[in-house]
């Protein structure tokens, strides 16, 4: 039987995942399928003494980005994303949130007061905090079925020693199906085993542990094979999705959108941005990514990711003109907002500001 190697420069790119080194070393080889990619990511977890819920308290707040705002000032706040309540007793004040830390996550140390808000309004506050040891996590190997691999990884596996096995950092590179690259995922890569494959002359089932960092959530598995399938064809495919979702399209359309070339506009080019489903603060840069580059496109995550866009490179040359239709939507739900400590901010008016000192202008219907 003729063993298919692939050298890089005939694999690459050519299937949905490519496994290569950090930094853009050599790649170790390519498939289509690629199994433990979705999973339950790594949640913190505390259990809040002692709280006091505003409003709505812990009730329909599951799966919300939610900052934890220490009463000491000079201390920041910190985010959980797809935050969620796991216990609530009120006979004993207490409460366990959930929910993927931020990269600052908690201030070290400190176990004092601390108010909780999602962004549009407060939850509630407790008087202490702590954090719950998690039970040992399940580790899910990350299997690359039918991989064609690299003559560099042949010759690994045939040395068989344990040095050989570790790839060392790695990166997962990721294309749609039309093979435009999508996003990826890092992690430190180490053989745990192999086998022959039943998907192609040559190939192997290549089982993969060590740290293999974050997996993808599981909740967002839809919004990706979506996009695994190709970018969107029509615009607002995000519309009827909730911010939970709509945060993983937005995800999606920024990494896409940073693998690719823009070519720019001219200045004065006219714009129209379709405000009829701006619910939510991913669905105002949703909105102003499809307003500026069609179906699927990205013009920014965030304010400050929207100012970088509009120094070029994204689409947009300025001066530019911007006709906002059903503006009043945005204005009604993002007006009144939180910033990360919890002070008031009209993400709307924010947004406009941005636009205009860019030389953007802006006519609302």
């Amino acid at each position: 039987m003729m063993r298919t190697v692939l050298k890089e420069e005939e694999y690459r790119g050519r299937a949905r995942f490519t496994l290569v080194e950090s930094g853009g070393g050599r790649s170790w080889g390519a498939c289509a399928e690629a199994d433990g990619l979705f999973g339950e990511p790594r949640y913190g977890t505390y259990e809040l003494l002692g709280w006091i819920p505003e409003g709505s308290g812990p009730h329909g707040w599951d799966g919300r980005r939610v900052w934890l705002v220490p009463d000491d000032e000079a201390l920041d706040p910190w985010l959980l994303d797809d935050a969620r309540t796991l216990e609530h007793d009120p006979g004993e004040g207490g409460l366990v949130v959930t929910g993927l830390d931020d990269y600052e996550g908690p201030p070290e140390g400190h176990r004092g007061r601390v108010r909780l808000h999602d962004g549009r309004r407060w939850l509630g506050a407790c008087r202490e905090f702590t954090r719950v040891l998690p039970a040992p996590y399940p580790v899910v190997p990350l299997v690359l079925r039918g991989l064609a691999p690299s003559e560099g990884l042949r010759a690994r596996l045939a040395q068989g020693t344990r040095s050989a096995r570790d790839l060392g950092h790695a990166v997962l590179e990721i294309r749609d199906d039309g093979g435009e690259p999508l996003t990826d995922l890092s992690m430190r890569a180490r053989i745990a085993a192999w086998q022959p494959s039943s998907r192609g002359t040559g190939s192997i089932d290549l089982e993969l542990d060590g740290d293999l960092g974050t997996p993808v959530p599981a909740h967002a598995r839809p919004v990706w094979e979506q996009w695994l399938a190709g970018p969107p064809g029509t615009p607002g495919g995000w519309a009827r999705l909730d911010t939970r979702h709509r945060e993983v399209w937005l995800g999606l359309a920024r990494d896409r959108a940073c693998r690719r070339t823009h070519r720019g506009r001219p200045a004065g080019h006219a714009y129209e941005l379709d405000g009829r489903h701006i619910t939510d603060r991913p669905g105002l840069h949703l909105a102003l990514g499809e307003a500026m580059n069609g179906p699927g496109g990205y013009f920014g995550g965030c304010l400050d990711a929207l100012v970088d866009c509009l120094r070029g490179g994204f689409g947009c040359t300025t001066p530019a003109t911007l006709l906002w239709r059903n503006a009043d939507i945005a204005c009604a739900h993002l007006s009144r907002t939180l910033g990360p400590a919890g002070q008031p901010r009209d993400l709307f008016a924010a947004t406009l500001d941005v636009l205009a000192e860019a030389d953007v202008r802006v006519t609302l219907r």
